[in-house]
């Protein structure tokens, strides 16, 4: 039997790093690796084969530049693609990964992932084994497998019905679709459309509900609902399952065509616990996470003047045997919305481990990007506990029509 190759070793050998000039032919060569025995492989082995042939070129390597010398491999990352998975799902949108992770461990496999941030990509990559392909308006639905679920966190920008005439002259008249052209929801419903998986989930923060005086919303769940499925929605808090106060949307779909609309779905109950931040804290931190005496001098100046007006605005001194509030992006700037209170000094950020943690991330996690791009991945990321629980019901249904049809291949599918 053929020995398997450590990704680890030929990561180092064909000079696998993500960074800014990092290509879409790196995305097919990983995505093939990951992908090449389960019927999705056409989607990838052309261009793979092209780029590993110029590597080899490249990186004067000596062996021929053939498939064969690498495969199979030994996935030595964190979290490596399931042996044998129980569905097929893609992964858009995806950031570092956290809604991926939630579905691998509901077993299933990614097929597909894109993510347009170079230094998500790269925290991606160390995890997973895989480079996300690039900005998704630039890529065809066409150019993306078959998969059973499709999964976004998908970023929220407002509708305009404007430049209707463009659209027209373009030849694409798709009703509602047509009103979603230009954001990135298009993206999600243009390869819905085409694809037709079985089930969806997409994550946004609470406010698209009455975003617009609730037209994004109802926008949204037209066009969701006129492709052909049905929707279960609902405004979860994230505090059941990690120590955070973090309130999001989900937006759940069923084929109409597939489970006609006879679904089983209840999103899930939260559990009956109360967590403490104090759980997840580090027991050694470094005092350059203590905040210097003049940011918070100014935190509190800043804290008081707003409150003399009436506004909340200002620093969260979290208690630490309750919940915290809401990570967010902006955390790298002054860790004003989660601080963490000391003796005898002034009151510390969270460190990149203990985001990690808020956010239910397992402590292999790599994270291989500076502390900053580190605080803007996790804030930017989902609470993985709550998505992995709602996943969990999701597959339930699933695994009830991929059952009976259940055939010997399918198994390696």
């Amino acid at each position: 039997m053929k020995m398997s190759k450590n990704y680890s070793d030929i990561r180092e050998k064909l000079k696998i790093v993500v960074d800014k000039k990092t290509t879409n032919e790196m995305a097919h060569l990983t995505h093939y690796f990951q992908n090449y025995k389960n019927g999705v492989s056409q989607y990838y082995g052309p261009t793979a084969k092209e780029y590993l042939a110029e590597l080899h070129e490249n990186l004067e390597i000596v062996q021929e530049p053939d498939f064969q010398y690498y495969l199979p491999i030994k996935w030595d990352v964190p979290f490596p693609p399931l042996e044998n998975p129980k569905f097929k799902f893609i992964d858009l949108f995806a950031g570092i990964g956290g809604i991926r992770l939630a579905f691998q461990n509901n077993g299933g496999k990614c097929v597909f992932t894109s993510e347009w941030d170079s230094f998500a990509k790269k925290t991606y990559e160390a995890n997973f084994g895989e480079v996300p392909f690039g900005d998704i308006t630039e890529i065809s639905e066409k150019e993306i497998p078959d998969h059973d679920i499709l999964l976004g966190g998908f970023p929220c920008q407002p509708f305009s019905i404007a430049g209707v005439s463009k659209k027209n002259s373009l030849g694409r008249q798709h009703g509602f679709l047509d009103k979603t052209q230009g954001t990135l929801f298009f993206d999600i419903a243009r390869i819905i459309e085409h694809k037709k998986p079985k089930v969806f989930m997409l994550e946004n923060v609470k406010n698209l509900v009455s975003h617009d005086k609730k037209k994004t919303f109802k926008v949204i769940t037209e066009t969701l609902t006129e492709l052909g499925y049905s929707l279960h929605y609902k405004v979860l808090d994230a505090k059941y399952y990690v120590p955070q106060h973090r309130e999001r949307i989900i937006i759940v779909g069923f084929n109409k065509s597939v489970f006609n609309e006879q679904e089983n779905f209840e999103f899930p109950k939260p559990p009956d616990v109360e967590l403490a931040l104090r759980e997840i804290l580090e027991k050694k931190v470094d005092d350059k996470y203590t905040l210097s005496d003049k940011l918070w001098n100014y935190l509190q100046e800043y804290k008081k003047k707003h409150q003399a007006k009436g506004n909340g605005f200002g620093f969260g001194l979290t208690d630490l045997n309750g919940v915290s509030r809401t990570l967010s992006a902006r955390y790298y700037k002054d860790g004003a919305e989660i601080l963490i209170p000391q003796r005898g000094k002034s009151p510390r950020r969270l460190t990149p481990r203990e985001c990690a943690r808020i956010q239910g991330f397992p402590d292999n996690f790599i994270i291989p990007v500076s502390n900053n791009q580190a605080y803007k991945q996790f804030g930017n990321s989902v609470a993985m506990p709550l998505i992995q629980a709602v996943g969990k019901n999701i597959v339930k249904e699933l695994l009830k029509i991929n059952e009976p049809k259940k055939s010997k291949d399918a198994v390696h599918q």
